[in-house]
């Protein structure tokens, strides 16, 4: 394991959970819109996808090759394919014949929850780089 895989893996996590809140706002941004311009139907929740990304790499001592965590990625945004809410809302100019409107599937206070998971996922790779820094500096230190 390298000097700067602790700094590469954290960095990975962060980016993954910045596209993660970016999708959770999206999301809230959302939640009233009931006719979107590619589809005609109402916004579907987004979810994004992540996967651990791995490296084979050789090792000198074994001869074997060994799967190498180099952090996480985002592999795609998926949408959420649950039921439409149908709300009465028979002024709405979306209501079907029975004055039924559908509405996004996203809950406000499951996409807080979950941006609350997720802000606390990112602090806690900003907090292992200081970590990691503060290794790195008091290693120099020593060298003096």
């Amino acid at each position: 394991m390298g000097v700067f895989n602790a700094l590469n893996i954290s960095s990975s996590g962060l980016s993954a959970e910045r596209l993660r809140m970016d999708t959770i706002s999206s999301n809230i941004a959302n939640v009233d819109t009931t006719r979107t311009e590619e589809t005609g139907q109402p916004y579907r929740r987004k979810i994004a996808v992540f996967q651990e990304n791995l490296d084979k790499e050789l090792n000198s001592q074994t001869g074997q090759y060994e799967n190498q965590l180099k952090g996480v990625r985002a592999v795609r945004i998926v949408n959420d394919n649950s039921a439409f809410k149908q709300v009465y809302d028979p002024s709405n100019s979306d209501a079907n014949a029975d004055g039924y409107v559908s509405m996004p599937n996203v809950d406000v206070l499951n996409e807080m929850a979950d941006l609350i998971s997720s802000t606390r996922a990112y602090e806690a790779n900003v907090s292992a780089i200081g970590a990691a820094k503060s290794m790195f500096s008091s290693a120099l230190q020593i060298g003096k």
